[in-house]
Formats: structure tokens, sequence, C-alpha cells
């Protein structure tokens, strides 16, 4: 199983890739648990609200998992929602880094705001571009400072669509080459 995750800023078509991927390679779409909370519990998200959408986000991730689907797309993870309380609240639970870090991801791919027009949902808060350009800094520090493997993907709608295609055409031709040396 390859782990792929879309992550960075909003607005910048995570979940459309998620899709389109998911439609040329098969595999499992993991989706935002934020956007089910947010629908489920019909109130802006406070600091403590975000264990719970940590653990809903694991357990959507964990579930997917123990399916053992040769692609797992990830639309987001844990440095998302770790990105996310400390820009809304200036803090997150030490134990979302720990959890990431116990985790194997095959590649990120880090979403570029550049080009990236800003869509109102009734979920996003981020309309301004700087602000999006800080959020995708941010996950690009830590992705650095932990030493994930990421590529940034940026460019129009076509374009985007072009490079994560590509990265998981390799993504997953790394994988049958693996499985033929062991064959």
């Amino acid at each position: 199983m390859k782990v792929l995750v879309l992550t960075g800023a909003e607005s910048t078509g995570k979940s459309w890739l998620a899709a389109r991927l998911q439609q040329r390679f098969g595999g499992l779409v993991v989706g935002e648990y934020v956007r089910h909370f947010i629908d489920r519990e019909q109130h802006d998200t406070c600091l403590a609200d975000i264990p719970a959408i940590a653990r809903g986000q694991l357990a959507w991730e964990d579930a997917a998992r123990r399916q053992q689907p040769e692609l797992l797309i990830l639309d987001t993870h844990l440095l998302s929602n770790m990105l996310w309380s400390r820009t809304l609240f200036d803090e997150y639970p030490a134990w979302l880094e720990d959890e990431l870090l116990a985790r194997r991801y095959d590649q990120h791919l880090l979403l570029s705001p550049e080009g990236a027009i800003w869509h109102a949902d009734g979920q996003r808060c981020q309309p301004e571009t700087l602000e999006r350009f800080r959020f995708h800094d941010a996950c690009r520090q830590w992705l650095e400072r932990n030493e994930q493997p990421y590529v940034e993907i940026g460019g129009d709608w076509a374009s985007r669509e072009q490079q994560v295609i590509a990265q998981a055409q390799a993504l997953l031709g790394a994988m049958d080459r693996h499985a033929h040396k062991r064959g």
C-alpha cells in the first residue's frame, strides 16, 4: 500500500485532485473529517474541539488503512489539524504531532496557493492570499523539519492535475518495481 497525502492551504484543489486521482488509479480517498464535524455540530470550531476532530480524522484514516488498498489518498491528515489549531487558537495538543510522526506517508503533495482562487463554501476562513501563503509555508517548514517526502504542486488546474497524476504514477511504479524485485 502506498499512502499519498494532499496538503496545503484552502482552495488549492486538494479534494478535487483526490477525486481525480481515485478516478484514474482507484484506491481509497479519505476526506476531511473536520468538514463532517462542522456539518454535524453546526458551530464554529474551538480549541476544545481539536482532539475530537483529530481523533475522527485518525479513525477515518485507520479504517481505510485496514482495507489495504494499493493506493490510499488522503485529502488531508493531522498536519492540517495541527496548523489550523495553531492558526486559529495559537496552540494545538502535543499528541497530534507525535501521532502524525508515528505514521508512514509515502509522499506529500504540497499544493501552492499561487494562482488558486479562494472559494467561499461556508467552512473556509482564509480568503486573504497572504494568510494562505503563510499556511503553505508552515506546511513546507514542518515537512522539511521532519524529513517527510514531499513535492510542491502549482500552476493552473490542468497543470496541477498533470503533476499529481505523474507523482501517483511514480509512486505506484516504484511499488511495482519493488514487487518485481521481491518476486
